[in-house]
């Protein structure tokens, strides 16, 4: 929603601008500079990118107008999922999560967080570095090492859509000019006719470039901005669960492996101590339920 309001106040400054200034807003409808310039960026885009990336981008933008996933509740939905994964190895062994991790969706710890299951890189993330703790002979400080690697990886892949958005944004002007060129082109062929037509050509020319640099600046370019944040955000959360699971796999209690990890989550989306310490009691409290139930 914060998206759509700021690409409204970019878009109402320029327009409301220019219409104080008494200016005609039907001479800035030019739909063949906006077809020149529309899809000329767009082919640039194709030319440049493999498909895998074009729908990255898409998803991308799609996040951006969406809003971010990465909130306080998520962390602590996830604080509260690993407290719960955590101790139930401590209670009966590692070897107890090897049908949790191997088919998540029938956990009965992972089936309860849809989220978990629906991000597929999230869920191989915390699985495949389960599986490795379960089979055991790996250092922590090997695990460790292979979760940066997946997550360095998982990173790259994350600027790829990115810097192809943000050189379809540097694009922009540059295309703008040719708009702008080829209207020029149109004026010369016009001259000798009469100065309102003249005029009208010139202003046409103009907006080529008006539109190329508003759509560089104005729109293209902080989406692209906003899609390197998200990147970012998503790294965090991936930082955050690695520290969670190297710190239990190096032996810290459950509630101890919490707060640790509680500790890395950034400090404007990191639940309270007290937050935490009732939602991984709630989950306690749910896993004895079913125990005392069966007894």
């Amino acid at each position: 929603m914060i998206v759509i309001i700021g690409i409204v106040v970019v878009f109402g400054a320029v327009i409301g601008g220019y219409l104080m200034e008494h200016g005609n807003l039907l001479v800035l409808l030019q739909p063949a500079e906006l077809l020149i310039i529309g899809m000329a960026a767009i082919g640039t885009l194709l030319i440049a990118n493999p498909i895998h990336i074009l729908k990255k981008i898409a998803a991308g933008v799609a996040g951006v107008v969406k809003g971010t996933e990465f909130t306080p509740q998520r962390y602590l939905e996830f604080l509260k999922m690993m407290y719960e994964v955590f101790n139930r190895a401590r209670r009966d062994g590692l070897m107890v999560l090897e049908k949790d991790v191997d088919e998540p969706a029938k956990s009965p710890i992972f089936s309860k967080y849809r989220r978990f299951l629906q991000d597929r890189h999230v869920r191989d993330f915390v699985c495949d570095t389960l599986r490795m703790a379960i089979t055991g002979g790996v250092e922590p400080f090997d695990v460790d090492q292979m979760m940066e690697v997946d997550m360095d990886v998982h990173h790259h892949e994350a600027t790829r859509p990115i810097a192809a958005l943000s050189s379809m944004a540097d694009s922009l002007p540059g295309l703008g000019i040719v708009a702008a060129v080829l209207g020029v082109v149109i004026t010369m062929g016009a001259l000798g006719g009469p100065p309102e037509a003249i005029g009208h050509k010139v202003a046409a020319a103009l907006v080529g470039t008006f539109l190329g640099i508003l759509l560089c600046y104005g729109l293209v370019g902080p989406i692209a901005a906003n899609m390197s944040k998200t990147a970012d955000d998503e790294q965090a959360f991936y930082h955050f669960l690695r520290v969670v699971i190297v710190a239990f796999i190096k032996g810290t209690a459950p509630l101890l492996a919490i707060e640790v990890g509680r500790r890395a989550i950034p400090g404007h989306l990191r639940p309270t101590f007290q937050e935490v310490e009732k939602s991984c009691r709630s989950a306690a409290a749910a896993a004895k339920a079913p125990a005392a139930t069966a007894a």
